[in-house]
């Protein structure tokens, strides 16, 4: 048993490197969750992290190009459904009675949830798309 879980780690290694390798903190435990989310200056953006084809596909591509502007969040943070399970659920707890939704992005900003993509904004769009609606994003709130 210990073999499979180290095997389907090794496999989602590289779809959690995907985010951390352009600034993402991740969020493993609840308490993680709470240290960062406690903070309600400036701006959040939370990404939660599927195995999905539409979360490799177009969300995790999509957040790369978003970033490559100067206007973009404060903080970067990410946890993984499925995955770290904990921490999901916690995150989940600041995103206002919404259903979860994975993948998901979520904006906040001095500590108040100001937008979102949900898995249904991301599914069957292009990463580019997923890049504009949060340039937009960015260019509102940070």
């Amino acid at each position: 048993m210990t073999m499979e879980l180290d095997f389907y780690a090794m496999l989602v290694q590289p779809m959690r490197d995907e985010l951390t390798q352009v600034g993402f903190e991740e969020l493993r435990t609840p308490e993680e969750v709470d240290r960062v989310m406690q903070d309600k200056t400036g701006t959040t953006l939370v990404f939660v992290n599927s195995v999905c084809g539409c979360a490799g596909g177009i969300a995790r591509p999509g957040v790369a190009l978003a970033l490559q502007q100067e206007k973009r969040p404060d903080r970067l943070v990410t946890v993984f459904a499925g995955q770290d399970k904990e921490a999901t659920a916690r995150a989940r707890e600041y995103f206002e009675n919404n259903p979860p939704s994975s993948p998901s992005i979520w904006l906040f900003k001095d500590g108040k949830l100001v937008d979102q993509l949900h898995r249904s904004d991301i599914e069957g769009t292009s990463a580019e798309h997923v890049a504009q609606r949060l340039r937009e994003m960015f260019n509102q709130y940070c």
